[in-house]
């Protein structure tokens, strides 16, 4: 594809820039990954100049530091109840405290069973009346979590240590200017000041911590394991596999194993079919219903938007339960077609049936999801300047006209951001495949108890729960998010919310 001057892209259709904007992201993607390979090497040794200036810094502070600050690099908080910073001093020494009363009693012992996970789960013996008796010993679930806690304690400690030192040699400079350094109560005055911002970050960052990094680290170390039904804690050990995993999701050859490949490829083009098509789908026929609804001459607006608003009203969950049922073998409507109607002799499978199943999920799904949309549009289109629509009659404009020059433009630039956000949702719809199919109908052609209208995300909560494999759920979560990293990358740079945004102020 040959590059366009500027004028002759902006004399472009918007649908063909668009499709321009996109062939060229692709024209230029080998040239941007080969600049980024290139910039590997660059960003190592850009790394490692940044911890050798961080080590330097240490040793300066080491080298130009009081004797107070010097021992506190071994007594945390030393420098501190000598220089009155009691509050601060106290702090820091309990930390240290803590944290060598932690890693003598369990850090140690956590971090030297990362290297195995555990050498023997259970010690079966005989008690006095002759029975078995079985004692616990290794759990390796439990060593994994624990040691991956104490990595991050320990990165914790690091941080809390260099700070002491920091300030210590910062409060050693004051002095030496004749600056007496902060009281702890002006620290306690400052968090709720000048530094508010720290007191209000503190807990949202602890939580996204405890709650999100370090499971997606826990996640991504069970990748490398052969976590699953054969070696479940606390009766049997798991222990570490390399790249095996990987390999078994990701093989192309003809072994045993290729199954696993097969249905990750088979379910990964669905998962893609099914957000396309739910997120435009509704995209569209949302924007389509909010534009009938606020056309001038409509009758009855309000009502119209408060029926739409009633399906929101009632729990999802629940609609899609009744919605599963009506439509199964001896539900509702293949009862009526059947019994009433005289039309049908045998019940139609909408659930059994793997195209059908399909089709019938999108469909139900734009049920669901349309009455969302046309909120989202109705507040847009009434915030569209009304003099841009008269001048477009006025210059004799068509409706498709309109609609494509100014309507979809707007829409575009201010939904843009949410049109990711919901492929990206619709990616990970757990809700609507499970509550209306549960991933059915079953194949034998899929493995980990795959079915027909499974999704990715599905199939990872059928191979956790169900089948207990969690080494592949894990993999199939790594490559999950890897496939919406890169297309969320590759749509939000072709966005208009994010090229065209001086044209919409």
């Amino acid at each position: 594809m040959s590059k366009l001057s500027e004028l002759d892209y902006l004399g472009l259709p918007p649908s063909k820039r668009k499709l321009y904007d996109i062939g060229q992201f692709f024209v230029r993607l080998p040239g941007n990954i080969l600049d980024f390979l290139k910039k590997i090497p660059l960003g190592i040794w850009k790394g490692l100049c940044a911890v050798g200036r961080f080590f330097a810094g240490i040793g300066k502070i080491f080298a130009d530091g009081d004797w107070k600050t010097k021992l506190s690099f071994i007594i945390m908080g030393f420098g501190q109840f000598f220089r009155r910073q009691v509050g601060r001093g106290i702090i820091f020494l309990i930390m240290e405290a803590a944290f060598i009363a932690f890693m003598s009693l369990f850090g140690v012992g956590y971090l030297a069973g990362l290297r195995n996970l555990g050498e023997q789960a259970t010690v079966k013996t005989l008690n006095a009346y002759g029975l078995e008796v079985v004692t616990y010993k290794d759990n390796s679930l439990k060593i994994l979590l624990y040691g991956v806690l104490t990595i991050f304690i320990i990165i914790g400690f690091i941080w809390t240590w260099y700070i002491n030192i920091k300030q210590n040699y910062t409060a050693q400079k004051l002095i030496e200017k004749g600056v007496r350094p902060k009281a702890f109560k002006d620290d306690i005055k400052s968090l709720a000041d000048e530094q508010y911002y720290k007191t209000l970050l503190a807990v949202p960052l602890l939580g996204i911590t405890i709650f999100t990094i370090i499971p997606i680290f826990f996640m991504i170390l069970i990748a490398f394991t052969n976590y699953d039904y054969s070696h479940l804690p606390p009766d049997k050990l798991f222990g570490w596999v390399g790249w095996d995993n990987f390999q078994t999701v990701l093989a192309t050859d003809a072994s045993g194993n290729s199954k696993f490949s097969y249905t990750f490829r088979e379910i990964l083009i669905w998962t893609m079919i099914w957000a396309l098509v739910a997120t435009f789908s509704n995209y569209f026929l949302g924007m389509f219903v909010a534009i009938c609804i606020n056309r001038k001459g409509i009758k009855f607006k309000k009502v119209f938007r408060t029926i739409l608003v009633m399906t929101i009203a009632v729990p999802q969950f629940v609609s899609l339960l009744l919605v599963s049922k009506m439509f199964a073998n001896e539900g509702i409507v293949n009862g009526i077609l059947k019994e009433q109607l005289h039309w049908i002799s045998e019940s139609i499978g909408f659930w059994t049936t793997q195209d059908m199943a399909r089709i019938m999920v999108l469909v139900v799904n734009l049920w669901v999801g349309i009455p969302y949309l046309m909120l989202i549009a109705t507040g847009v289109l009434m915030n569209i300047p009304a003099d841009l629509y008269e001048s477009a009659k006025i210059d004799g404009a068509s409706g498709i006209k309109q609609f494509t020059k100014i309507t979809l433009p707007y829409m575009l630039f201010v939904t843009g951001p949410y049109l990711l956000t919901s492929f990206t949702a619709n990616i990970n719809n757990f809700n609507v495949i499970y509550l209306l199919t549960g991933g059915a109908p079953k194949t034998m052609a899929y493995e980990g108890g795959a079915g027909g209208t499974d999704l990715l995300i599905t199939w990872l909560y059928s191979l956790t729960i169900t089948n207990n494999d969690y080494k592949i759920a894990a993999v199939i979560g790594i490559l999950v998010f890897v496939v919406v990293a890169v297309i969320s990358l590759i749509v939000y740079n072709v966005s208009p919310a994010m090229k065209n945004e001086e044209d919409f102020q």
